[in-house]
């Protein structure tokens, strides 16, 4: 999924005063190492919650892993930076727990629960549209994106098109399909405010509140919806206790954190371009792993949506 993180254009309604651009960010190898990071692990999650949706309920266990995963996060903080480092001003605190429903609940939740009926692949071709509906909010903002951004959208939203039509065929649920461009928008939304909120001095203590709110509020609406009744951890697959494990390790551990870190340390644009680099590698993992299906919908919705992607992000490297 994506992220925003650029000033108000002038001619924004409010009238404010333009705040001047920010000096351009240097591409360090940490960089290149997170982004990494970003591209292939997050890229085998869709694989990974499919499994542990086998046996494991969706919002229990999408919460667990992110509590898990913050407290972890938040204890590792503690004991390399000290207990200073988890401090926050009460508005930081509110900000990072607002983005953390944002991404975690809204944007992975869903995506976990759609997983329960619809193909792992699917999924994240839908969640590559993330960069799609960011433009779309920057321009809510008063921005006007150049003509390569407005056709990285229109042709994104036609991909959008094309990858739904197995939901309207009934070769797939419906409902999941409008589950992930639910999920897509909650973070794109997320992503996008991430930058304009105060936030966090500390990025991995920004990164440890956000899990333990998302994963927090996703345990809470598990319960609601009574995931819990009739929950045998005994009748748990090996494969999706090992699945949730690495899910809880490379998937928020290390890889959420990561891309927390290069919201602030890396251009947007760059970091972008995990969106078109994940689907890809869950397709591949889908198809190999699971045998899910390679259809006319996928590939060719899937190749649109990449198109656009592409053509919004080197649109704007080159801005």
């Amino acid at each position: 999924m994506t992220e925003p993180a650029v000033d108000p254009a002038p001619g924004t309604r409010t009238a404010l005063p333009v705040t001047p651009p920010a000096p351009a960010r240097r591409i360090t190898g940490a960089v290149w190492a997170a982004l990494g990071i970003v591209y292939v692990v997050w890229g085998s999650t869709y694989l990974g919650i499919r499994v542990v949706v086998e046996t494991l309920p969706p919002f229990l266990s999408g919460g667990a892993r992110f509590v898990t995963a913050g407290l972890l996060l938040a204890g590792i903080v503690a004991w390399r930076q000290g207990p200073a480092a988890l401090r926050v001003t009460r508005r930081q605190l509110g900000s990072a727990l607002l983005v953390g429903l944002l991404l975690i609940l809204g944007g992975n939740g869903l995506v976990v629960l759609a997983e329960t009926s619809i193909p792992s692949g699917l999924a994240a071709l839908l969640v590559a549209a993330v960069p799609v509906w960011v433009v779309v909010l920057r321009v809510t903002t008063g921005e006007r994106p150049g003509p390569g951004a407005v056709g990285g959208v229109l042709l994104g939203l036609a991909g959008l098109g094309v990858l739904t039509l197995p939901g309207l065929t009934g070769e797939v649920r419906i409902g999941g399909v409008l589950l992930v461009v639910a999920a897509a928008l909650s973070w794109s939304v997320g992503s996008f405010v991430s930058s304009r909120l105060p936030m966090p001095a500390n990025p991995f203590a920004t990164s440890a509140y956000e899990m333990v709110a998302g994963g927090l509020a996703g345990v809470a609406v598990g319960v609601s919806r009574g995931e819990h009744h009739g929950l045998d951890l005994a009748e748990v697959s090996t494969r999706s206790w090992a699945a949730l494990a690495y899910l809880v390790v490379f998937g928020s551990l290390i890889a959420f954190t990561a891309y927390a870190w290069l919201l602030r340390a890396a251009p947007l644009s760059l970091v972008a371009t995990y969106a078109y680099v994940n689907p890809v590698v869950a397709v591949a993992l889908g198809a190999l792993v699971l045998n899910e299906a390679l259809t006319w919908p996928l590939v060719l919705g899937g190749a649109i949506v990449v198109a656009g992607v592409c053509l919004i992000v080197t649109t704007e490297r080159r801005g």
